[in-house]
């Protein structure tokens, strides 16, 4: 007999709606924490939305960046993001990295003397190494990528939202996009609550935590509309709490396994990814809970017309053919 690895019984009774005034009242509670911690904190906006200036280095010997950053440390230049740059098209002793720093007090750009001072600095810590191109993005193109970072999000949950209108009803796509503005607000609050640099890395996590809490708010919709139709005289709590237990099994396992390996990532993945990391295990576990806790007391409040005979437009179509062929 084969060995089965069960993290929940196949058959699982909670009742996930019992408490549903504290998890939703605290789940209310995030949100507004969240908000009140941008508006007053703010973020800790990366060089993407900061501006500053891109310089591209090469060296045939092999890239330290550890030794990079703690040259350029004494310069006091403020936020540096130090990344090797892989291509298959470098050569064996080609060697590529990429350094972001910040805009200085002042300039759009970095100063020559502090270019002087900068290719000093790596020379001392790698004597092969050359810079070979630099690039500066201002303060006005800065919150452009703001602008444009804001509008993708917003662009995804619309879409979202008219996704779940059409294949479910009205109800279900207030609770799903309800879930995924809690995702997102309380993921930006916990950046702003750490002051965790927020980049460009950060807002594709934060889409891809939309697609992730959607999916798996869907799965548990799914359920719900079968369990609607066998299940018609029953209240609709107890129906959402057949369905989510039916799907618990599920749930589990496809966040435990996520989680496993996100957790791997942050932990020996390195600084260059773990701010992305560390957003999308974040939205892991805030998206799974409010696929519960959140979007189906949203539709449990709002109500669903459990009379109402949805009509197949394809069945139409036909019948409507058919009676015109008898005519």
């Amino acid at each position: 007999m084969a060995f089965r690895l069960k993290l929940v019984p196949d058959e699982t009774r909670f009742d996930f709606f019992r408490h549903q005034v504290l998890t939703f009242g605290f789940s209310v509670f995030l949100v507004v924490a969240s908000v009140v911690l941008v508006l007053v904190q703010g973020l800790n906006f990366g060089i993407d939305f900061k501006g500053g200036t891109t310089i591209r280095t090469e060296s045939t010997a092999a890239l330290d960046v550890g030794a990079y950053r703690d040259a350029l440390a004494p310069l006091n230049l403020g936020d540096v993001s130090i990344t090797e740059v892989f291509d298959p098209t470098f050569a064996a002793d080609q060697h590529v990295a990429m350094i972001r720093i910040q805009a200085q007090e002042g300039d759009e750009a970095i100063t020559p003397e502090q270019m002087t001072a900068i290719e000093g600095a790596l020379v001392g810590a790698d004597a092969a190494v050359k810079i070979v191109s630099t690039e500066s993005v201002g303060p006005k193109v800065s919150g452009e990528l703001i602008w444009t970072a804001i509008w993708s999000v917003l662009a995804a949950t619309v879409a979202i939202l008219f996704y779940i209108w059409l294949r479910f009803e009205w109800q279900f796509s207030v609770g799903a996009v309800a879930a995924l503005i809690h995702d997102i607000v309380v993921t930006v609050g916990i950046f702003s609550l750490f002051q965790i640099k927020f980049d460009l890395t950060i807002i594709a996590a934060l889409l891809t935590i939309l697609g992730y809490s959607i999916n798996d708010t869907v799965v548990v919709f799914d359920r719900l509309r079968e369990n609607l139709v066998k299940y018609k005289t029953m209240p609709l709590r107890e129906v959402m709490n057949i369905s989510v237990n039916e799907t618990l099994s599920r749930t589990v396992m496809t966040s435990g396994t996520t989680l496993l390996a996100l957790i791997a990532l942050l932990v020996l993945g390195g600084d260059v990814i773990r701010g992305f990391v560390f957003a999308m295990t974040w939205g892991v576990v805030v998206g799974t809970y409010s696929s519960v806790f959140v979007a189906k007391n949203i539709v449990l409040f709002l109500g669903v017309d459990r009379n109402k005979e949805k009509k197949d437009p394809a069945a139409e179509f036909f019948t409507e053919k058919v009676s015109d062929a008898d005519n």
